[in-house]
């Protein structure tokens, strides 16, 4: 499939410490442990779906302030899949935020890259990402969480049944569905550049 595109894409993640929230004061210590161990996971699944950096910033803290208050709900070894659900919701919510509030312009600071690649390398990962991200944004949520979560997550075929609270099999068949439909419409979008007609 478009391992390329995948992997160029996958490197896009909050620098250490970036908008990190601070639990574990109070309460359980396990809140403290998970925001730690699965920050950049909860932030990478809302980036993917469809947040900017800072809003995603602003969601992910949102995410651990609902684990602190649910924490004792969190089955052991099933964190990710927990705080993916919590995620989607976050990120559907924000969406419905921003549809009913006016645009402002933002200083998208987007994705800061490292200045060691060369102007090449980081102008690859941009245009990969920004690829990965038009065509996530048009597929299907079944499909878009499977392959979020497969591919640019590595969870397992039972984490992810956990996360979207499904048989494996269904799992496996979405997966199925959610690569092809991924080869297909990033094939169409290259042709599309490749022909002068990119869309917006």
């Amino acid at each position: 499939m478009s391992e390329s595109v995948i992997a160029h894409a996958a490197a896009g993640q909050p620098s250490p410490g970036q908008g990190d929230p601070c639990f574990g004061g109070e309460g359980d210590p396990r809140v403290g442990i998970l925001v730690r161990e699965h920050y950049a996971f909860v932030w990478r699944v809302l980036r993917r779906f469809g947040l900017s950096p800072s809003d995603a910033d602003d969601a992910a803290q949102q995410v651990f302030m609902v684990l602190s208050r649910r924490v004792a709900e969190v089955v052991p070894t099933k964190e990710r899949a927990y705080l993916f659900r919590i995620a989607t919701f976050v990120a559907a919510k924000a969406h419905r935020s921003r549809r009913r509030r006016p645009e402002t312009p933002t200083d998208d600071c987007s994705d800061r890259e490292d200045t060691a690649p060369s102007a090449d390398e980081l102008l690859d990962r941009r245009r990969a990402r920004e690829l990965l991200d038009r065509v996530l944004s048009e597929m299907p949520h079944d499909l878009k969480a499977v392959i979020v979560l497969f591919e640019l997550e590595g969870l397992t075929m039972s984490e992810i049944a956990d996360a979207l609270e499904v048989p494996p099999g269904t799992v496996a068949s979405r997966l199925r569905r959610a690569r092809a439909e991924l080869v297909a419409r990033v094939a169409r979008a290259r042709s599309h550049r490749s022909a002068g007609a990119i869309k917006p």
